[in-house]
């Protein structure tokens, strides 16, 4: 393979905020080429989530967010007022020549426009449309709005998140990052792959995919939500325990805490001997998996006691050398210094039209032997809308400018 997967195939991105704009990002990392269409003057709402705002060349804030950075690298913007016959005409026009459409507006709303799945399989009967919602295209909470939160909370995450109860802190807890979005997106980015592939390999014919983020957040609770289906047993919140073998959770040393996971009984013997005390290998307490997680508060206070005596840097010096599964709990300032970090290229830099050079976070897919493209900044409203118009529709300088005299771009 000497080019990205998706190269060639055009994605029309008439989302806002974040899950089903993740998804578009992502079809353009890997190759595709993807316009978002915007409302004249206003724009995608996520721009206007701040502060803090990306800064101009001269200190000054521009009208771009963190939220809206985050999802929009490698698209051109233009604008297009659809709720104007005139650009009602203009979508279609891309349609035709676009294998994908992300929308993510409320169920029914497109409909007015002309710009729903039914209407536009007929200007283009092999695109793939992807829809995203909070609660998808059917059942009784289909027309709800809803945002990240809720569908954490809907989804029964925040329930198994956070500190149990009777703990300092302890009760139902949000991740920090807005996760029901992304997995939608993820699940998204997913199903457009897998309809393409059918698209082009079998029918021909395009396709309507319906994600919600309430099922995506249930989806990716995996073996927590199987724990339930299977057992009725309700996970609890452990805080920073993990899910399999003990001692696996944060402990504080002198200076800061590190997380320890001992996945297999020799990784627990081996933790006793890094803390030299290779007896508590053999404590009734805590002799086999099943007895540390009868005892696991006691695990914990013991153990903790003796890793406060240690120094970070030296404790995860020994935990590496004797090969136990080990990291510290970093800040984003460490994330970002991490050698590992560094050499996977996970920060990528572009040339943003107002800021100048600007550090972006970038994909995590690599393909052997592809250089990843040379990225774009997330655009600033409308920036490519005559560039688009001339090079994809074909319109001239004339034509393109009574459109723009007239507001309907």
């Amino acid at each position: 393979m000497k080019r990205l997967p998706l190269t060639g195939i055009q994605v029309l991105d008439l989302s806002r905020i974040l899950a089903a704009p993740l998804a578009a990002q992502s079809l353009g990392d890997l190759g595709a080429e993807v316009i978002k269409v915007e409302r004249p003057g206003r724009g995608d709402e996520a721009r206007r989530w701040g502060p803090p705002f990306l800064k101009d060349r001269e200190g000054g804030d521009t009208r771009e967010s963190p939220m809206y950075l985050s999802a929009n690298r490698n698209k051109r913007s233009v604008t297009i007022d659809f709720a104007r016959p005139e650009g009602q005409d203009l979508v279609r026009r891309l349609v035709e020549k676009s294998d994908v459409l992300i929308e993510n507006y409320k169920v029914g709303d497109l409909e007015r426009y002309g710009l729903d799945y039914e209407s536009l399989r007929r200007v283009n009967p092999r695109l793939i449309y992807c829809s995203v919602t909070g609660f998808g295209q059917s059942g009784p909470s289909s027309k709800q709005p809803g945002y990240d939160t809720v569908f954490q909370a809907m989804s029964g995450l925040m329930a198994v998140t956070g500190l149990p109860d009777g703990e300092p802190g302890g009760g139902p807890m949000k991740t920090g990052p807005s996760l029901a979005d992304f997995m939608a997106g993820q699940f998204a980015t997913a199903g457009v792959l897998a309809a393409l592939y059918e698209r082009d390999t079998h029918s021909g014919e395009g396709a309507h995919i319906d994600i919600a983020l309430l099922d995506s957040t249930i989806a990716a609770q995996s073996h927590y939500v199987a724990t339930y289906l299977a057992t009725h047993n309700v996970p609890p919140r452990r805080g920073t325990e993990g899910n399999g073998g003990l001692p696996s959770q944060a402990f504080a040393c002198r200076d800061r805490s590190i997380i320890v996971i001992c996945g297999s009984e020799s990784q627990y013997r081996d933790f006793c001997e890094v803390l030299g005390h290779p007896e508590l290998a053999s404590d009734s307490r805590f002799a086999t998996n099943s007895d540390r997680l009868r005892h696991r508060r006691e695990l914990a206070a013991t153990f903790g006691a003796i890793t406060e005596q240690w120094p970070s840097t030296d404790l995860l010096a020994a935990l590496k050398s004797a090969g136990i599964p080990s990291g510290p709990v970093n800040t984003y300032p460490e994330v970002f210094a991490d050698p590992q970090v560094r050499h996977r290229g996970l920060t990528i830099t572009a040339e943003h039209a107002q800021a100048g050079p600007t550090n972006f976070y970038g994909s995590p897919i690599r393909f052997a032997g592809v250089a990843d493209r040379a990225p774009m900044a997330p655009p600033v409203l409308g920036q490519h809308t005559q560039e688009v118009l001339r090079e994809v529709l074909g319109l001239d300088h004339a034509a393109a400018a009574a459109l723009h005299a007239n507001g309907v771009v």
